[in-house]
């Protein structure tokens, strides 16, 4: 099999639809018949940096490739950046505002749970200019 690309812009400040391009990267390593719990570590990687997109860069772009043994994220925003990784890598660090927060969202685990659940979490990020997070997750 060749890699399947996939692209999908994320709407930042639309709570209603963040998520969907996982469901859809979901929806197409079903239809592969990828081992359902490498489905779950991608979507549960995926998701944490698409919401992060929503969050606190005013959306970005998530681009997939899936590969016969494994599937590459790369989740690209122009959002003010992260100016200290090592920090926002602490579970329950978070600089998300109350409004966030009283939605459910914002309690600091997104960096650390892309960390937990990918293969290979890349993070770059420059202040003012955005972040680039690479998820690598191999399958079993």
């Amino acid at each position: 099999m060749d890699a399947i690309h996939l692209e999908y812009d994320v709407d930042g400040k639309n709570f209603v639809s963040a998520g969907s391009a996982t469901e859809s990267v979901k929806a197409q390593l079903k239809g592969l018949g990828i081992n359902p719990a490498d489905v779950r570590r991608v979507a549960i990687a995926m998701y944490e940096g698409e919401i992060n997109m929503v969050i606190h860069a005013n959306g970005g772009k998530a681009m997939v490739d899936i590969f016969m043994d494994k599937v590459i994220v790369k989740l690209i925003d122009t959002g003010k950046g992260i100016p200290d990784i090592e920090q926002a890598m602490k579970p329950g660090f978070s600089t998300a505002d109350e409004d966030v927060r009283n939605l459910g969202f914002g309690a600091g685990m997104g960096l650390p749970n892309m960390k937990k659940y990918a293969d290979e979490c890349i993070i770059e990020s420059e202040v003012g200019k955005g972040t680039t997070v690479t998820l690598i997750t191999n399958f079993s």
